[in-house]
Formats: structure tokens, C-alpha cells, sequence
């Protein structure tokens, strides 16, 4: 095919705007009712809900449960949680249990009973608005004290973003909490700040949850609670079995014969280890390793409930691994063997199992997320719902190459680099293309390497992309994730800029065009890159979305409880280095930004609110620095909603063309203010 020469950047696209938010998001919440496999998934289209899906154990095909607006989320830690559970029944189908994000209320349905609409199963918050909030719910319909849901409960007890408690509470299934908060038992005291929900012994006898409490992230350090269930339904006997302040145990589930199986870094890797509760405590086979090995059997526990591995019922674990990206085997908890599912996914994200059959959602960097069956007689996958569907001819996506490049120190740094890519177009000889370095949120989380239609927009018009797994980022174990304790908006703005100038250097990417953007931590990485001298002259432009910018401000009233003290361990105890909270922050340094910038955020954000915008955007006012700034009714913190998906994409590209001096009529041009 012969090409048409044009200049990187100016390539014409299928991949629009309206193409990516129409794929914004993946499915999640995995989990099985009896022989079925149920998840949520998002409708962008429909104001950004999250539908709750149902896949027969037949096949067929997958099939909403709830019609607009019932939208199966939470917002426990404001990332939410686990939002549903499930149950089959012999008689009258499936009992499932939800969360609806409008009034955060917890819901009981049947969705196989005529006629039958979800009732409410607890009150609506009478001290703040939204204020009563569960998540990770567990069915115990055969308790001691009744049929009730155990789950987490978050509640406010005043106006500030830290004024509440989480406990464990069971609610009955018979709706008599729904008016009278009375009729809800707490399982727990408040004396922890966080704690996941319960998970039951095989014999019922027994529970066990994951527990920390500020300053300490999940990933720093959790403890291993259990407890004696009585017979009246509550707990007794509640002890910390496992976990410390430098020990993260990520997940905990029981193993068929009552042993606890859980996934701790106490090696330096989150591993899988097992835990005979009944062994004595000086036993050294009480705790052992199931597959010890420098890889990942988990991830920073960013949502209440997730899951990276489930034991099956004949023994074995099916178990999420690896270093970088995770992928799906089944370990023999007695041989340590761990067998891989086949097929062409490099990244799982979830996991579940109904009996003996294993289901994920993997992707791959050629395929978005989709809902996989492994057989475990064989280890072949199959897709069962949620099937990739090239939208476009697919010689419009990236080529990725996943690279480890050298920082500061020698260090590695980790990341992935897609190059432009089009099959009707290429760039006159000696060009080099311009290229945006993407700095993930978290900033203890990881960018997969995985089809992203967002990415695809860029490349595909000609504008590479790196991501940049900096230090600090989970999936290469926890002395790498240490490098950012006290050192954020160093090694992470660092980091970025030593793969920019390495692209540069090779002649991969035009010197003269490379810009830096990111969203929540990355939108601080983003903004600290523009205002650190560490990254001095490097970027021609930046996208900052829904940030952080005043590091004072977060670390008092201006961000939600879960990530209140975050800044203890990411920039160091602040009655301690006060001056590292001014010093650090771009919002004291906005004279120093000297590029054009876009400001994206979400008007309902409580995470980063848009209150750390507004300052910094009246610091640069009047500075000569071209700028925009748009904010959004109705988003929180990231964007769901398509129409703000679309008009945040087109914006970033007019930026690009014009920071850049492409030239290109198929988006809006971005209004700059200076």
C-alpha cells in the first residue's frame, strides 16, 4: 500500500472522540451466583452508570439486571468498594444484594420473581446527605441471628471529609433496617479507621478481615484480623493474626479445610501464603509460602473487596501474577506448581470462580477487556461476554514496546512506549514526531499495557505516547514502590523527564515536542513536571487533570479521609518538614510554569477538589502563559460521562496542535487565556 506523506500529528483518524468515550472503562466487580459469572460495566452513554451484568451458565448471551438509573456503585473511601453479592436459590432464582450510587443505600432483589423491584434494605443518611454507605457485602442467609448481609459501613458523622467511622455491620435481609438504623448490628468496634469486609470459614464458624489505620496505605502496612463467630451472630475472640506496619497483606480468603490463605509482602513480594490458625503460634509450619517468587500475586488495594486470587473447591487457588502486568494460573497450594492459562491477554484485572470454573477479565495490547472462561482440565480460555470488537480497521492501533529505561542513580524505570502509527500515512523523511509522556494516578497503582482507544487517538493521528511506570508503582515489588516514601514530585517527576530525554536522545521523539500530562497523582506529576527545575525546558506543553497542586491544603481539609495522611509516608510527617509541602507544590511555583497548559476537573471532585484549580489557575492569570481550564457539572473524580469524555479528549489534542504548530480542522479549537 502506498503511503501518504504528512507531517506527524496531522494524520487523519477513524479513532474519535465519541469512539473513545463509547469505550471508557472496563467490566469489574467479578463474582459468581451459583453457576453464573455477574460483573458491573459501564455505560458512558448513560451518564457514566455502572450496570450490573448476568451470564447464565449456559452461555448465551450476557444480559443486564437492572434498567437506568439503578447504578450498582459505592463510594466507601470515595473509590468505592466491592457493590454487590449474590446467591442462587432453589426456589424464586438468585437473591442479589447492591449498592445504588444516587442514594448510597443498600438494596435487596430478585431478579427471576415477577414484578419484583429492589427494595431498600438500609435508611437514608440523616446526618449528612449520602452519608451512610456499605460496600463488600457477604449473604449469610442461614445466621445465627437471621438472614442478613455482613458488610462494611462507612458513616459521617459530621460535615467535615474526615469526620466518620467504618465498622462491620450486618444488616437483615428482611428490610426492618430500612427505616430504623436500630436494627443494624455492628460486628466491630471503630477502633481501627479501615477495615474490608468479612470473609467466612468454610464451617461458618469463624471471620476474617483486613484492618489499618492512618497514616499508614494499604499497601504500607495492614494486620489480619479473625474473630469467633457466637451464637447469637456476633463476633468474639478477635485477634491480629498476621500483617504489622511493614507488612502489607493485601487479600485474605479461607481455604477449603479452614486454613487462612492470604497474599502478604512480607518477602518484598505480595505472595500467597497459608496460615493454620489451629497449629500452635510458635509452630514455623503455621505460616508458610505457597509459590514464593519476585513476582506480584496482588496490587495496592485502592477499592474495598478487590480480589487477585480465589481458592476452588477441589483444592487449588486460581491466582492473578507476574511482574509488570499480571496474568491468570492455578496454583496446587501442596506442590507450589503453578500452571498459566493460555491465550493472547497480557493483563488480568480480576478474578472469580464458580465451583471449579475460573473466570477474568483480562485484555491484551491488541484487545480491550474482556470476560474469560479458563478451563482447568485443559488451561484454554474462551470469551464469554464482553467480546473485543475492533471498532476500526486495528493497523490503527499502537505497536507497543514495553522498555526499562535508566534514571537518576542507575535506577530502573519502567514503561511502556507506542509508537504513531497509521496504514495510510507516514511522516517526511527526518521527521521525528512529537510525543506525550502519560504519568498514572495513584500514585501507588501502574499503567497496563493494554488496547486504550485514548492512546490509539493520539498515535494514530501521529503523536506517540510513553507511560511511565516511575518508582512508586506497584507490580515490581515493594523496595521499587518505596523509592517514592517522602520522595513525590522528585523520582516520579524524575523518572518522567529521564524517559522523555532518553526517547529524545535516540531520535524517537522530536526534542522540541514532547509534552507531559496525567489525572489525579498523575495530574500532579503532570503539573510539579512543569514547575520543577528537575524537568527544566523539557515539555512544550502540559494536561493536568483533576490534581493535586497545594500539598498544605490536601494534607488538611481538602481531600477525603482515605488518603488524609497519604502525604506522611509520599512527602514526609508534616509537623516535621513543613517547608517540604510549600516547596514541593506547584501552586508556589506557577510563575515558574512557562508553557501552555490545559486544566481539566471535575466540579464535584472531593478527592482533589476544584478548589486547588481555582488557586493555582489565579496565580497564573495574567502571566502571558496561554492556559485553559474547564471543569464539569456532574463529575467526580475522573470522567465517566461521554460528553465530558469527548469534549476532554478533543481539547487535549487542540493543545497538542497548537503547542506543537500542527495544523488540523477536525476538533474544536481550544481557547487559550493568558
Amino acid at each position: 500500500m502506498v503511503k501518504t506523506t504528512a507531517p506527524y500529528g496531522s494524520w487523519p483518524s477513524p479513532i474519535d472522540a465519541a469512539l473513545v468515550a463509547s469505550h471508557d472503562g472496563r467490566p469489574d466487580y467479578l463474582g459468581a451466583v451459583g453457576e453464573e459469572v455477574w460483573w458491573t460495566e459501564p455505560r458512558p452513554a448513560e451518564g457514566g452508570r455502572r450496570a450490573l451484568m448476568r451470564l447464565s451458565a449456559d452461555g448465551g448471551e450476557a444480559r443486564s439486571v437492572l434498567p437506568a438509573p439503578w447504578n450498582v456503585r459505592n463510594r466507601v473511601i470515595e473509590y468505592g468498594g466491592v457493590p454487590w453479592a449474590g446467591i442462587a436459590r432453589d426456589e424464586g432464582g438468585p437473591l442479589i444484594v447492591f449498592t445504588h450510587f444516587a442514594d448510597q443505600r443498600l438494596y435487596a432483589y430478585e431478579p427471576d420473581v415477577p414484578d419484583r423491584a429492589p427494595r431498600p434494605l438500609t435508611p437514608v443518611a440523616e446526618v449528612v446527605p449520602g452519608g451512610l454507605r456499605w460496600c463488600d457485602p457477604l449473604l449469610v442467609p442461614e445466621g445465627p441471628a437471621g438472614p442478613e448481609v455482613w458488610c462494611v459501613l462507612e458513616e459521617f458523622t459530621g460535615e467535615g471529609p474526615t469526620d466518620l467511622r467504618r465498622v462491620i455491620a450486618a444488616v437483615p435481609l428482611d428490610g426492618s433496617a430500612a427505616d430504623d438504623r436500630g436494627h443494624v448490628r455492628e460486628l466491630t468496634d471503630d477502633a481501627s479507621r479501615f477495615v474490608t469486609g468479612p470473609r467466612l470459614s468454610p464451617d461458618g464458624s469463624r471471620a476474617a478481615w483486613l484492618a489499618w489505620d492512618h497514616p499508614a496505605m494499604p499497601w504500607d502496612g495492614t494486620q489480619v484480623r479473625t474473630a469467633r463467630v457466637t451464637a447469637a451472630g456476633g463476633f468474639e475472640d478477635v485477634r491480629t493474626v498476621a500483617g504489622g506496619p511493614e507488612e502489607s497483606v493485601a487479600q485474605v480468603e479461607w481455604a477449603p479445610d479452614g486454613a487462612l490463605l492470604m497474599s502478604s509482602d512480607e518477602s518484598g513480594w505480595w505472595n500467597l501464603q497459608r496460615l493454620d490458625l489451629d497449629a500452635s503460634a510458635t509452630d514455623p509450619g503455621r505460616r508458610r509460602d505457597l509459590c514464593p517468587r519476585e513476582e506480584e500475586f496482588a496490587a495496592g488495594l485502592w477499592r474495598i473487596g478487590q480480589k487477585w486470587f480465589v481458592p476452588l473447591e477441589s483444592g487449588p487457588i486460581a491466582t492473578l501474577h507476574g511482574r509488570g502486568g499480571l496474568r491468570l494460573g492455578v496454583l496446587d497450594p501442596h506442590s507450589g506448581e503453578l500452571a498459566d492459562s493460555t491465550g493472547p491477554w497480557t493483563e488480568w484485572a480480576a478474578v472469580a470462580a464458580a465451583g471449579d470454573r475460573v473466570f477474568g477479565v483480562a485484555a491484551g495490547p491488541h484487545s480491550s477487556y474482556e470476560v474469560v472462561e479458563l478451563d482447568t482440565r485443559t488451561g484454554h480460555s474462551r470469551v464469554v461476554a464482553a467480546h473485543h470488537k475492533d471498532p476500526v480497521d486495528p493497523a490503527h492501533y499502537p505497536q507497543p514496546r514495553e522498555r526499562t529505561f535508566t534514571g537518576p542513580d542507575g535506577r530502573d524505570i519502567h514503561a511502556q512506549v507506542y509508537p504513531p502509527r497509521h496504514p495510510g500515512y507516514e511522516a517526511p523523511e527526518g521527521e521525528l514526531p512529537p510525543y506525550v509522556v502519560w504519568a498514572h494516578g495513584g500514585p501507588t497503582s501502574r499503567a497496563p499495557l493494554v488496547l486504550d482507544l485514548e492512546i490509539a487517538y493520539f498515535t494514530s493521528r501521529g503523536i506517540g505516547v510513553v507511560e511511565v511506570n516511575y518508582g512508586g508503582s506497584t507490580g515490581y515489588g515493594r523496595a521499587y514502590r518505596n523509592r517514592l516514601r517522602e520522595q513525590w514530585g522528585i523520582v516520579d517527576v524524575e523518572d518522567c523527564a529521564a524517559v522523555a530525554r532518553r526517547l529524545a536522545a535516540e531520535g524517537e521523539a522530536d526534542p522540541a515536542r514532547l509534552a507531559v500530562r496525567g489525572g489525579s497523582a498523575g495530574g500532579w506529576t503532570s503539573a510539579a513536571s512543569l514547575t520543577s527545575p528537575a524537568a527544566e525546558g523539557l515539555y512544550a506543553c502540559g494536561t493536568i487533570s483533576y490534581p493535586i497542586l497545594d500539598l498544605a491544603g490536601w494534607a488538611t481539609d481538602e481531600t477525603h479521609d482515605f488518603e488524609s495522611q497519604y502525604l506522611e509516608s509520599l512527602v514526609g510527617p508534616r509537623e516535621s518538614v513543613p517547608e517540604r509541602y510549600h516547596d514541593r507544590s506547584p501552586l508556589h511555583h506557577a510563575d515558574r510554569v512557562g508553557v501552555p497548559f490545559l486544566l481539566l476537573q471535575g466540579l464535584d471532585d472531593v478527592i482533589c477538589p476544584p478548589v486547588q484549580c481555582e488557586r493555582f489557575v489565579a496565580e497564573v492569570d495574567g502571566s502571558g502563559v496561554p492556559y485553559a481550564y474547564l471543569t464539569f457539572e456532574g463529575e467526580g473524580h475522573g470522567f465517566r460521562r461521554a460528553e465530558t469524555i469527548i469534549r476532554a479528549v478533543e481539547a487535549e489534542l487542540s493543545l497538542y496542535a497548537q503547542a506543537f504548530g500542527i495544523e488540523r480542522d477536525d476538533v474544536p479549537v481550544l481557547e487559550l487565556n493568558r
